[in-house]
């Protein structure tokens, strides 16, 4: 069964990369999905700080979806029409909040993992983890430099499942770091299209 979950995480997974790399609005939808899925495959192969953060992933799917269908606007207001959110760059103001704020995420996930868990590898999943969380919220705000940071999410991940022995994640991971090089010229390439 737990494999079986893996494996249609994983597709799902494929699913949501094809998504967020066509800058598609329905990656929210997936993303509601899969981390329901893995909120059972994390917890038990024991990487509780994953766990924890495919609870994140359900919670920001909803504003996701919400910020890139009315771009800036607020959620209810009195405009009629689609303004759907277009894709930028990260405003270089948030880079120390960003940095600052996974910083901080890191060592506090790290700590809660190492003292009231019984992980074995509290560091590298808090990094992830953290890392994750600016992601996500960067995802979000569709800020084309959520590329890079996923590459380093998923490079260090796709290790990490490799030696917690999901290989399946592993390699959906593996495929997620490849496509986070393409993905992030493919945005650049949508960006400007946007703009004309």
């Amino acid at each position: 069964m737990e494999q079986l979950l893996e494996i249609s995480g994983t597709i799902i997974g494929l699913i949501y990369l094809w998504q967020e790399y066509r800058a598609s609005i329905y990656l929210w939808i997936t993303s509601i999905i899969m981390p329901a899925i893995y909120l059972f495959v994390y917890y038990n192969a024991g990487l509780y700080a994953d766990f924890g953060i495919n609870i994140y992933y359900l919670v920001i799917a909803v504003y996701g979806w919400f910020t890139w269908k009315y771009g800036n606007k607020k959620f209810v207001g009195k405009e009629k029409g689609n303004k759907e959110l277009k894709i930028s760059h990260t405003p270089k103001r948030l880079y120390p909040v960003f940095a600052i704020g996974t910083g901080a995420a890191w060592w506090a996930i790290a700590w809660i993992l190492k003292y009231y868990t019984d992980s074995t590898v509290p560091c590298w999943d808090a990094f992830t983890t953290a890392l994750s969380i600016i992601g996500m919220y960067m995802l979000a705000h569709k800020y084309v430099q959520q590329w890079w940071v996923w590459f380093v999410v998923d490079i260090t991940s796709s290790l990490l499942y490799i030696y917690k022995g999901l290989y399946f994640t592993a390699a959906l991971y593996a495929v997620y770091t490849i496509i986070a090089i393409f993905g992030y010229y493919k945005w650049l390439a949508l960006m400007q299209k946007e703009k004309k």
